[in-house]
């Protein structure tokens, strides 16, 4: 008996007949069964094992998330802790009996650790955490491998909600919640709002352009057989390389999750030219990851009737996207034909992804997009009133829903120090590498909205 959660995104409609949500969104149609499967996950019981072929599917998809039993089969002794430093003291993670490898990646003073259950070994030359990490995992022999940066503080027992998800043959990695450890300077308050090693408090199915994309090799898990298949870390890539073990990782069909019952905490930069280069050299990574896995780091990500819509409006022009964004619905509510409600349920669904479009316009606007943005700004009044909204309307609408502890007027302007650095090492990328690829957003006519509900229990096996 296995019991399972629904993802954070998903929505019952028609009565719990249909499900919407998953990774990439779609719509699920279920049987009289099917729902009350559903009900049963919705009420936090477990369900019958004759019930798999239709939760592995809904797992697969990102709609449900299993709540695996701590250390069901695998202990620590079966991971080996990969621990890469350079030029400062490491705490040496609370590992339950693991095995620890440290790899000191030339620092300028050698690294000197005492403690007898560790393996210190030096690199020569300075490689980056990458092929550090990458020259403490050849070490391996255990079936697992954990990755932790030097950085990060773990406490006992981080490991055995992790190890539980490995029970299932076809997960090869798994990651806890990465929070930033509290401070009081106004950037470390920030940091604790909005640290980009921070992907939240729901447990997701890790999918390029889903609600988690990525996780951080600052603390996750992998498979060792899995992460020698794909061939480890790209050692060439000085920042991103963590997304692209992942994105490798799926593309070969394996599955990585995210699970934050687990939470480790990380130290943020202390300095603001630190965090700003930090910031930036995340940025620079995306060239890399666009030409590797072509389409998933787009800006945008949406239907082109969306897009279509919010760019007439910002022409000047609203109430014609007003007429994009009604015909759009329309079309969604002819394809729900068989709902009790379709225009209705068309209105709920077309106006929320019509919404979540506008954030993410906004975010590319005052991210990726920001030189081309600003220099729109310099000779229209009209583009010069979008940057500012899109500056100042998304922080203020997190602000007031999250209550981050900072002001609204710091909130608005580390953010914007943020997005801003992250785009220039994202330009300079473009210009070193001489590709536009991670500045083209991803669009689909016929997409997610317009496709009839799937079946998502077809052949499945009726609850006990």
């Amino acid at each position: 008996m296995t019991v399972y959660t629904l993802d954070v995104g998903v929505r019952r409609l028609a009565n719990g007949r249909v499900l919407a949500g998953g990774t990439p969104f779609r719509l699920f149609r279920l049987t009289h069964a099917g729902s009350a499967l559903i009900d049963r996950v919705a009420n936090g019981e477990s369900l019958p094992t004759n019930s798999r072929r239709l939760t592995d599917r809904l797992v697969a998809a990102g709609v449900l998330h299993p709540m695996v039993e701590p250390q069901v089969g695998l202990a620590a002794t079966d991971v080996t802790v990969v621990m890469p430093i350079y030029g400062e003291h490491a705490s040496v993670p609370a590992t339950d009996r693991a095995s620890v490898i440290v790899v000191d990646d030339a620092s300028p003073t050698p690294i000197v650790c005492d403690n007898p259950n560790v393996t210190l070994i030096r690199l020569d030359v300075n490689g980056g955490p990458g092929a550090a990490r990458a020259r403490g995992a050849a070490l391996a022999t255990t079936e697992l491998i954990a990755f932790v940066d030097a950085d990060v503080h773990t406490s006992a027992g981080w490991l055995d909600a992790l190890l539980g998800h490995f029970e299932d043959p076809r997960v090869a990695l798994v990651a806890p919640r990465v929070r930033s450890a509290p401070g009081e300077s106004a950037l470390a308050r920030y940091e604790t709002w909005r640290s980009p090693l921070d992907l939240g408090g729901s447990p997701a199915l890790i999918v390029p352009g889903g609600r988690v994309s990525y996780v951080p090799a600052a603390a996750f898990v992998v498979r060792r057989s899995a992460f020698e298949a794909v061939g480890g870390f790209d050692e060439s890539m000085r920042f991103g390389e963590d997304v692209d073990l992942v994105w490798r990782l799926i593309r070969a069909n394996w599955s990585c999750r995210y699970e934050p019952t687990v939470i480790v905490h990380h130290q943020p930069r202390r300095t603001w030219r630190t965090w700003i280069a930090q910031r930036s050299g995340y940025g620079s990574s995306a060239a890399a990851l666009a030409t590797r896995h072509p389409g998933e780091l787009a800006p945008v990500r949406m239907s082109a009737w969306s897009a279509a819509a919010w760019m007439t409006a910002m022409c000047g022009a609203p109430v014609a996207g007003a007429a994009i964004a009604a015909t759009s619905t329309f079309e969604l509510a002819r394809r729900l034909d068989d709902f009790d409600q379709p225009l209705g349920e068309a209105t709920r669904l077309a106006g929320l992804g019509t919404l979540f479009a506008g954030r993410q316009l906004a975010s590319a606007i005052t991210r990726a997009w920001w030189p081309l943005a600003l220099l729109a700004a310099l000779v229209s009044r009209r583009a010069r009133r979008w940057v500012i909204a899109s500056a100042i309307i998304p922080t203020m609408l997190d602000w007031r829903q999250q209550r981050p502890p900072l002001d609204p007027f710091r909130a608005t302007a580390i953010r914007v120090a943020d997005d801003m650095s992250y785009g220039a090492g994202l330009w300079r990328g473009v210009v070193t590498s001489l590709t536009i690829a991670p500045l083209i957003p991803r669009l689909a006519w016929r997409d997610r909205w317009t496709r009839r509900p799937q079946t998502a229990d077809r052949n499945n096996a009726r609850p006990g």
